[in-house]
């Protein structure tokens, strides 16, 4: 039989691959920098070349680390959830899930209590990390991604379709100058969604102002800061109706009535391979009917 590394090696590796931090891994694993360094150079001295470049503050794979990461991930999380299966007394069944948290908060938190009810084996551990469509098959099994369009290699499946409101703090509608305007927001700033960048230029076409540009135009990779600064009356943020609705916020009014359709769309996504899997099609099954998903 050939020789393998030490598997306490390959959890190092595998942690500070998804984390890319020597740091953070170790914290991760209740080990100690030094002695989390010491378990990847033993892997390295194994395989014979490097899998890191090593930078100030962090580390990144290279294109060996990469290769290796893409073959052994998915192997040591399925022999992860083999042990814990065997040593919890019930079968679980866990699904590595990516979602933004403003949506993970609001769409599907509300309901685990259901999902739960319904296939106890089902356990999520959920991931709320930039990027997860391009992860999906790499530490994710599956993701809900916000884009105008899913990888084409990719399974999809649309989840909604939703408008594009312009958001802001009450207060704003009080006092001598109103907003309610489109032309006012040249003295306002948009509040706009890294993942949603066309947002503004949509609603803005949509309003026939074209040419309209606000004072400044902040950027947020948290569509739940963006809310909250716009209840500070730090800005207007143009973001989806479903999240304005499912705020509740009585600090927050709809600007305008422009009824705009959003480019972008939530989208349940995996590798195709994984929809033959019997845990992947009941969380699925279950997301679509318990959102109501368009045909």
């Amino acid at each position: 039989m050939r020789r393998l590394p030490p598997l306490t090696a390959i959890e190092a590796f595998v942690q500070v691959a998804r984390t890319g931090s020597i740091k953070a891994a170790a914290q991760e694993l209740a080990l100690s920098a030094p002695a989390l360094s010491r378990r990847i150079q033993a892997l390295e001295r194994f395989i014979g070349k490097p899998l890191f470049e090593r930078r100030h503050q962090a580390v990144a794979l290279n294109a060996d680390g990469d290769k290796l990461l893409q073959q052994i991930a998915p192997a040591l999380d399925r022999l992860t959830d083999a042990v814990e299966s065997m040593t919890s007394g019930v079968e679980v069944e866990r699904i590595r899930l990516g979602v933004l948290p403003l949506f993970a908060q609001q769409r599907i938190f509300p309901h685990l209590a259901e999902l739960r009810a319904k296939h106890p084996q089902l356990h999520l551990d959920i991931d709320t990390a930039g990027h997860n469509m391009a992860r999906v098959g790499d530490g994710l099994d599956v993701a809900i991604a916000l884009a105008r369009d899913p990888d084409p290699s990719l399974y999809a499946k649309r989840l909604d379709h939703d408008q594009v409101y312009a958001i802001g703090a009450r207060r704003l509608l009080d006092g001598p100058d109103p907003v309610t305007r489109p032309e006012q927001l040249e003295g306002l700033t948009a509040l706009i969604h890294r993942d949603m960048p066309d947002t503004f230029s949509a609603w803005r076409h949509a309003a026939g102002f074209d040419e309209l540009e606000p004072l400044a135009i902040d950027h947020f990779d948290s569509g739940a800061l963006m809310l909250e600064a716009a209840a500070q009356g730090l800005g207007v943020a143009f973001m989806h109706a479903s999240h304005f609705d499912e705020a509740h916020d009585p600090r927050l009014v709809r600007l305008y009535d422009i009824a705009v359709p959003s480019p972008y769309s939530y989208w349940f996504v995996c590798r195709p391979r994984a929809m033959q899997q019997k845990h992947i099609r009941l969380f699925h099954d279950w997301l679509v009917e318990t959102l109501g998903a368009p045909i």
